[in-house]
């Protein structure tokens, strides 16, 4: 059975938790209609979490943003400069603190003006929209999943 997304329409896979074209959460709320975006943080410069406007983010920019996995869900990244690390390594730019992470995971590099991500050897794989990759050309709305994270990557 397809899961139509009540926010864009795009006709998504069965099992798919959020749309793979524009992040929407496709689980029905007992209303019947679809429940809110997720929230998204930031952690400042003091430790305390900051909430932020997702679209203002992502009008500068592609941003990640964890939807499930090490009580993170809702915090985000801004996808900026030219690589970006991902592992479990504390000084990665990305750090996600869980065994089934590798240190150096995966790395998102843009080629050109578009960003891709690279696997690096990791030992359990990393996967874009369900699919084990070495290398993949992310798109808006892509669910990335590395280790138990599963992350969104919105650009508009």
């Amino acid at each position: 059975m397809a899961l139509h997304c009540p926010e864009c329409g795009f006709v998504n896979a069965d099992g798919a938790n959020y749309c793979a074209r524009c992040g929407a959460f496709l689980a029905p709320t007992d209303s019947g209609t679809s429940g809110p975006a997720t929230a998204t943080y930031r952690v400042g410069e003091t430790g305390e979490i900051e909430p932020i406007d997702l679209d203002e983010v992502v009008a500068h920019g592609a941003v990640l943003v964890i939807r499930s996995g090490g009580g993170r869900t809702g915090e985000s990244f801004p996808v900026e400069g030219q690589r970006i690390t991902i592992g479990r390594r504390p000084d990665s730019d990305i750090f996600l603190d869980d065994v089934t992470v590798s240190r150096d995971h995966a790395l998102l590099v843009k080629r050109g003006e578009e960003w891709f991500l690279d696997d690096l050897g990791s030992l359990n794989g990393t996967y874009v929209n369900r699919q084990r990759i070495e290398s993949d050309r992310l798109s808006d709305g892509d669910e990335l999943q590395i280790g138990k994270y599963k992350l969104a990557y919105l650009s508009r």
